[in-house]
């Protein structure tokens, strides 16, 4: 817990001060760049802190102007812009198009779309989130694609159009069948384009009613078996091939349970109430599940801790022990590390939260933390109520840690703090941790701002990321539907895709590459082995729509038709010049 007004200032102040440990071109870009841009103009303290994305945090820029001259070659491009001579990019000008608009030389083709039928009995699932594409027998245009599908709408999957009236038990059977996890046997054509193998035996659900085993050292709420998947927004391949789905938002469907002065008190389902008819434990979710995708078999991992998973990142040390870097994603929630205990599973080992304040890494163990043992009766409360020893031991709060991913040349950690509107971060920023020694085994590290997002920038409230062959950085944006297009955010319209730079005359420069349909974001953005396909979700479009006539977007179908999520395929001569193919 914060220990006063000096503590919380610091935090903030920290992710977009210099410190005597951060390189000058460290610093986040365009901040130059917005005052040679209001040179003309009265800049006010408001503006340069909603540039900043920190109104609510007091910046005292003495002694910065070498800093901020260092900031003023990284700043975003313009729609327009050419960014490679070699080819010709034109990035493209923010829209409010119900479509998907993509940048000159790039084309697009549909993978899958909610409701496609991938064998007899088994539809494509919906609002699909996280992608990771899995060879099949070294056959790079041939593979199974995992995908998340993080939650159901009651409207379109259940028609569940008045929340005066109960959901039956078949309208919750219905959503729980379209939640969790799609595994689809796909391959890519002569003509370059991806499709679904129909019928392959390799297409199969493990969704919201699928039975699934704790890795626990002991039962959890009396159960070691979980019913059901569900929440899966972000995720991660291990280093021996298997898929990682997180749940994040569990209170939607099961509720969750608060401690207080030694009672539990249990909280109802806050959105889709699958508990009225499936009355599981909250505990029983919030986990990072295994899946092997040839087969489907499920597991949850509890050591790695339980909290609204965005993603989990591995990654192996030097010495070969995987570690796996995750978010919470929520307003003042924590970044964590897990080093596992071995070098081939993630079921036991040591779990981690940042203290991105003091760059120390703070042990969740009840065995080593004499203040969580004073609050938990063992190591796996505590793992259950991971936010709780979290803050008990002073980590960071952070404004909604979502994806998490790592540079595939420098070895540093990248992580999308979307936005904090309580805090006053209306664009959130993109953290930069580099481990002490490049060790992802060390206990300390430094850590700074990368790209804040506001208009100098670009972008706003970064979500999903990943790196490209040649090391380059593309991130989705994740403005929620209520705020698209309005007040602050009007600038940015529609949620995109960006193309930022690692390296060369234009590094850190971020460009519109794609911009998604209404309401709608790009999610779990991941390559095909050769680099030269991009596979894209397109999620919840037209989610605020209140009925199947009276609709926001008709996307992809148009006409009177209800919108569907999809996953595309992203190719073209473009991304093939940016990965070098």
């Amino acid at each position: 817990m914060f220990k006063g007004g000096n503590h919380r200032l610091r935090h903030a102040a920290s992710f977009f001060l210099p410190s005597p440990n951060r390189k000058p071109n460290e610093l986040s870009a365009g901040i130059w760049y917005f005052f040679s841009m209001k040179k003309n103009t009265s800049v006010s303290r408001r503006d340069f802190l909603q540039f900043m994305g920190a109104s609510a945090v007091t910046l005292s820029l003495a002694g910065s102007a070498g800093y901020l001259l260092q900031a003023c070659s990284r700043i975003a491009t313009s729609p327009g812009d050419k960014i490679f001579p070699q080819h010709p990019f034109t990035a493209l000008a923010p829209s409010a198009e119900d479509t998907v608009r993509l940048a000159q030389g790039l084309r697009q083709n549909f993978v899958a779309i909610w409701g496609d039928e991938l064998k007899e009995g088994v539809r494509f699932g919906y609002n699909n989130d996280f992608l990771a594409f899995f060879p099949l027998d070294g056959n790079k245009k041939d593979g199974l694609l995992c995908v998340n599908h993080e939650t159901p709408h009651n409207v379109f999957v259940s028609n569940w159009v008045d929340p005066s009236v109960p959901k039956t038990k078949a309208q919750v059977e219905q959503e729980m069948e379209c939640t969790g996890v799609s595994i689809v046997h796909i391959r890519e054509g002569k003509t370059g384009e991806w499709s679904v193998v129909k019928g392959s035996s390799y297409n199969r659900p493990v969704n919201g009613k699928s039975k699934i085993p704790f890795v626990s050292e002991r039962a959890i709420e009396g159960s070691k078996v979980a019913l059901g998947t569900l929440g899966n927004c972000a995720g991660g391949v291990t280093p021996w091939g298997t898929y990682l789905t997180c749940e994040e938002n569990y209170g939607m469907f099961y509720g969750e349970s608060v401690h207080r002065d030694g009672k539990k008190t249990r909280l109802p389902a806050n959105e889709y109430n699958w508990d009225t008819h499936f009355p599981q434990p909250p505990e029983h979710y919030g986990w990072v599940v295994e899946i092997v995708p040839q087969t489907g078999k499920a597991k949850k991992l509890t050591a790695l801790g339980r909290f609204s998973h965005e993603g989990a990142t591995p990654v192996r040390a030097k010495n070969g022990i995987p570690v796996v870097y995750m978010g919470d994603d929520a307003n003042d929630e924590f970044v964590y590390k897990f080093i596992s205990a071995s070098r081939d599973n993630l079921e036991k080992g040591q779990l981690f939260a940042a203290d991105t304040v003091n760059g120390r890494w703070l042990e969740l163990s009840w065995s080593k933390q004499k203040i969580l043992r004073e609050k938990f009766r063992d190591q796996t409360e505590v793992l259950i109520r991971a936010r709780e020893a979290a803050r008990l031991l002073g980590a960071t709060p952070q404004n909604r840690p979502e994806d998490v991913e790592i540079c595939p040349r420098t070895g540093a950690i990248f992580v999308a703090l979307t936005n904090n509107k309580k805090r006053g971060d209306l664009f959130g920023q993109i953290l930069k941790i580099e481990e002490k020694s490049g060790d992802y085994l060390a206990t300390e590290f430094k850590s700074s701002t990368f790209l804040a997002g506001g208009t100098a920038t670009g972008f706003a409230c970064p979500d999903n990321m990943a790196f490209d062959l040649k090391g380059n950085l593309w991130v989705t944006t994740d403005m929620s539907g209520s705020a698209m297009n309005k007040d602050e955010y009007a600038p940015f319209m529609n949620n995109g895709l960006y193309f930022i730079p690692m390296e060369g005359e234009n590094a850190g420069k971020a460009s519109l590459v794609a911009t998604a349909p209404t309401d709608a974001e790009f999610t779990g953005p991941t390559f095909s082995p050769d680099g030269r396909t991009l596979f894209l979700s397109v999620q919840h479009p037209g989610e605020r729509s209140t009925s199947a006539t009276n609709l926001t977007s008709t996307w992809p179908h148009g006409g009177n038709s209800i919108p569907r999520p999809a996953v595309l395929a992203i190719s073209g001569p473009l991304l093939d010049t940016i990965v070098g193919a």
